[in-house]
């Protein structure tokens, strides 16, 4: 079976955030989008009413993509639900900020699992089930070019995903498979703007030429453009969604 023949999208962290728009735009263009979320499900059920109010077909399965048996029940379920995803968007993710020195083994441990070992969870299923003529798209940051202070483990973990995603990208040679990053720069989500200054934010938002934060929605139009038929030939690359800030 081909890509084509299925259209759907698992996005993993689709409760709210860059996920929740990534989902939202997928099931404009057509795709039955499985919303995988780790632990609230009200976000998560109200992304997919979202969908259903616009006309497309959405499900919500709950998986911890740390753990490899979850990872493979929330593929199982979405092939249940409206077969094998045809693309894979990887946006499941935590964010702590803290210098190396100060940086503790928990807050090291939560974010190699989570994000890290969470997207190679996710790799290995989508590697081993995605029809030929896939899309596979992981999400990474901008500052893994910036390299600004602070960001030290959390950016290790995203250059990681993305030179990963490289090496998947030449793997899956003669299956039309495609495997690429996402790296966006400052994007106003919760997850971006907990625990900041808005002297912080304020400078954060001018970082770029374009003086402005992101939006969700800025990181999902790059998403649907590499999962749609004008992305096929892009493969193993990072776009920065990041107004020209690196």
């Amino acid at each position: 079976m081909t890509a084509e023949a299925t259209k759907t999208a698992l996005v993993t962290g689709a409760s709210r955030g860059i996920g929740a728009a990534i989902a939202t735009r997928l099931a404009a263009e057509g795709f039955a989008v499985v919303l995988n979320y780790a632990g609230n499900r009200a976000a998560a059920e109200g992304v997919a009413e979202q969908v259903h109010s616009e006309g497309g077909r959405a499900i919500c399965v709950q998986a911890d993509v740390s753990d490899p048996a979850q990872v493979a029940r929330l593929f199982d379920a979405a092939e249940g639900a409206f077969g094998s995803p045809a693309v894979l968007v990887n946006s499941a993710g935590v964010m702590q900020l803290a210098p190396l020195a100060a940086s503790g083994d928990e807050m090291f441990d939560r974010m190699i699992d989570i994000n890290l070992r969470g997207t190679f969870n996710t790799l290995r299923e989508a590697a081993r089930r995605m029809p030929d003529g896939g899309r596979i798209i992981n999400l990474s940051t901008s500052v893994v070019g910036a390299k600004l202070p602070g960001y030290g483990i959390y950016a290790a973990t995203k250059a990681a995903i993305e030179v990963m995603g490289d090496i998947l990208s030449r793997e899956l040679r003669g299956r039309n498979i495609t495997v690429n990053a996402v790296a966006p720069g400052p994007t106003a989500t919760a997850l971006f703007l907990d625990g900041k200054t808005e002297a912080q934010i304020e400078a954060l938002s001018k970082a770029n030429p374009l003086e402005r934060l992101g939006q969700p929605e800025d990181i999902a139009n790059t998403v649907a453009f590499l999962a749609g038929p004008d992305g096929g030939w892009i493969n193993g690359q990072t776009l920065r969604a990041n107004g020209g800030m690196v």
